[in-house]
C-alpha cells in the first residue's frame, strides 16, 4: 500500500498540470495569426484577406403597414403587391405575418402572403394566366370578430430563388394593414 501513494500522488501532479495548461490555452483573448494557403490556380487568393466587423449569418427583412382590402388568392390580378424580399445569400426564410382589421370584421377570414420568385420564366405564368410556381406561402388563423387582431404561425422555408416578390391577400370583408415579417437565415 505505501507504494501507491507516489503513482498516485505523481499521476495527480500530471493532471492538475494538464489542467492548468489547458485552461491557459484556451482561455486566452489574444489576437491570433491567422495563414492562407493558396490551392491551385482555380482557387488562388490575392491581395489582403479581411474579416471587418461581425460575420453576420441572418437578416431580418419587414414589410410594414400594407393597406390590404379584401381579395381572394384566386383572383391574382388583384392581389396586393407589397415589395420585394431579397433572399441572396440565404438558405432558409422564416415567415411571420400579422395584421389588423379597420373596423370589426363581421365575416371571419385570413390574411396571406405569396412570395413568388422574382424570375421571368416564373412571373410570366403568373401574370398571364394567374398560375404559381415556387411558391412561399404563409397565413394568419381566422379573425375572430370580437378582436381586429390576428396573426400567423411562423413558418421556416427553403430558399431557392435570390428574390421573391410579395403578394398580399384578404378574405374578411374588411379592409387590413398587414405586416410580414422574414428573417432570413444560414
Amino acid at each position: 500500500m505505501p507504494r501507491r501513494w507516489p503513482v498516485i500522488a505523481t499521476c495527480s501532479l500530471a493532471l492538475a498540470l494538464l489542467l492548468l495548461f489547458m485552461m491557459g490555452a484556451g482561455g486566452s483573448e489574444e489576437i491570433q495569426s491567422v495563414f492562407v494557403t493558396n490551392f491551385p490556380t482555380l482557387q488562388r487568393i490575392a491581395g489582403s484577406v479581411s474579416v471587418e466587423g461581425t460575420v453576420r449569418h441572418a437578416a431580418q427583412r419587414r414589410l410594414t403597414d400594407v393597406t390590404v382590402p379584401p381579395v381572394n388568392p384566386s383572383e391574382t390580378t388583384r392581389l396586393v403587391p407589397a415589395g420585394v424580399l431579397e433572399a441572396d445569400g440565404f438558405t432558409s426564410v422564416v415567415l411571420a405575418l400579422n395584421g389588423q382589421s379597420k373596423g370589426r370584421a363581421l365575416k371571419p377570414g385570413v390574411v396571406g402572403a405569396i412570395l413568388i420568385p422574382d424570375e421571368e420564366s416564373v412571373m410570366h405564368p403568373f401574370e398571364e394566366e394567374g398560375k404559381w410556381q415556387f411558391p412561399l406561402e404563409i397565413k394568419t388563423a381566422a379573425f375572430a370578430t370580437t378582436s381586429p387582431y390576428v396573426a400567423s404561425d411562423p413558418r421556416r422555408f427553403e430558399v431557392g430563388f435570390p428574390r421573391y416578390r410579395v403578394w398580399l391577400y384578404n378574405t374578411s370583408d374588411r379592409t387590413v394593414s398587414a405586416n410580414l415579417y422574414a428573417y432570413l437565415t444560414n
